[in-house]
């Protein structure tokens, strides 16, 4: 069985919405063979990642960048995953009030540097979510686990 691993960091009710429809479309009934495994960017560890056969990143773009608790769950799986993850498909959400450029800049530097391919195009969202906003990051996670079907 493959697996899909969603990393997230949810200090609010928008990216918590904006989570629970990713993990909505990962796990929709016509995904077969795919694991989901939810964790939280504090708590992510290089295990996590090397027993993932994909990744999902949600962060909240905090003063133009990416969380502190996303950039430090990268920063410690970073090396030890660097040989090992090449070629696993990854998608990402952001939810910023003021711009997300700096942090789907930061993104899509350390996934170009672990080796990873982008398989959806990053979702983002400013302020509340709207239905559009909830059904794209269905499909961002849906899209991504189906990556791994194949």
């Amino acid at each position: 069985m493959k697996r899909l691993l969603i990393v997230h960091h949810t200090p609010s009710p928008h990216c918590q919405a904006m989570f629970e429809a990713v993990v909505s479309g990962a796990t929709d009934p016509e995904i077969e063979g795919v694991e989901v495994v939810r964790r939280a960017a504090l708590s992510l560890s290089p295990s996590d990642v090397l027993e993932a056969d994909g990744y999902v990143l949600g962060t909240p773009a905090n003063l133009g960048y990416m969380s502190g608790g996303l950039k430090h769950g990268l920063d410690v799986i970073y090396y030890p995953c660097l040989d090992s993850t090449r070629g696993r498909p990854f998608g990402a959400y952001f939810h910023g009030n003021e711009g997300t450029e700096g942090a789907e800049k930061g993104i899509t530097s350390i996934t170009t540097g672990l080796g990873w391919v982008k398989s959806a195009e990053y979702v983002v969202v400013s302020g509340k979510p709207s239905k559009d906003d909830l059904e794209a990051c269905w499909e961002l996670g849906a899209t991504v686990a189906a990556k791994l079907m194949a």
